[in-house]
């Protein structure tokens, strides 16, 4: 199966007969908690906020949102929160986490921490999945949002990451396009090498579960007709599940491009921890917070 759009993903996470728990860290930010209450009411998640309570409250009534009170855990220090919500992971008492109005480096520092930390031993990476108007199905770009330059070892990690994601959600065989500016090696471009490199890990079943073709092109991944002048053949071509980036700023280009100059929504986590971490932009819309919470309740990792 593949997920078509994100009306499509939010109608599976609500059948659901149990809701995940989301941990909101320093949950007293008006964008955020839009977002969580929308989805509460959707029922996709039960949160449990962790903040400064009194600014909760305030944020709450101005909204006409209402909670029950023990959902509500009053840690005014944005890192003492943030260690909170890693707790609550550990003791199995939330099934993700979502940052709020804190530093995303105070936020994955409790993540990280050796002691107390969510680490499973995989890479971290950033997974972003977007509604193209113009394609037929959900679009994953990664890694646009957290590995600045992957070393080969790391795109192999970043594949893994993503094609964990898709097969939790109920895809049987990720096809995997790892772009380049060409389609064919160039000692010049080490991205080509890389993705000719990766292409070749799959085949020798050193990373399953998927197809991976590369070096592809966008054009070629994403338009058959692109392929055809070109005389390109493979099952990738308009039909990719997942966009492997050469680093983390073409990443966020591509991705920023779809939205700004696309119109597609897009849902980003952090994957390759114990649980997802939704950890969307400063400058993110509040509906992009909610579909990352539908995105993150609906993957089950366990």
């Amino acid at each position: 199966m593949v997920i078509r759009n994100f009306d499509e993903l939010i109608e599976k996470v609500s059948s659901f007969k149990d809701r995940k728990k989301v941990a909101v860290v320093a949950a007293h930010d008006e964008h955020t908690l839009q977002a969580v209450f929308r989805a509460k009411d959707d029922r996709l998640v039960e949160p449990v906020l962790i903040g400064d309570k009194r600014e909760i409250h305030k944020i709450l009534e101005e909204n006409e949102f209402s909670i029950d009170e023990e959902s509500i855990i009053d840690i005014k220090n944005d890192k003492e929160a943030a260690y909170k919500a890693v707790e609550m992971i550990n003791e199995n008492s939330a099934d993700f986490i979502m940052k709020g109005k804190i530093q995303t480096a105070d936020l994955l520092k409790a993540v990280v921490d050796k002691e107390k930390g969510i680490r499973t031993g995989k890479l971290m990476s950033h997974f972003a999945m977007l509604e193209v108007p113009t394609y037929h199905k959900l679009l994953v770009v990664t890694d646009g949002g957290m590995v600045m330059y992957p070393t080969l070892e790391e795109k192999k990690a970043i594949i893994e990451n993503a094609v964990s994601i898709l097969l939790s959600l109920g895809y049987e065989y990720p096809r995997v396009g790892v772009l380049a500016a060409v389609e064919k090696v160039n000692p010049k471009m080490p991205e080509s090498v890389d993705a000719a490199e990766l292409k070749k890990m799959a085949e020798r079943g050193e990373i399953g579960n998927c197809i991976v073709e590369g070096p592809i092109s966008y054009d070629l991944a994403m338009n058959m007709e692109s392929a055809r002048i070109k005389g390109y053949e493979s099952p990738v071509v308009e039909d990719v599940d997942i966009l492997v980036v050469p680093n983390i700023a073409a990443g966020n280009i591509l991705a920023k491009s779809l939205i700004y100059s696309g119109n597609a929504k897009m849902a980003g986590i952090i994957v390759g921890a114990k649980v997802p971490i939704v950890l969307t932009s400063r400058g993110a819309s509040s509906e992009e917070k909610y579909l990352s919470l539908a995105l993150s309740a609906a993957v089950n990792l366990k």
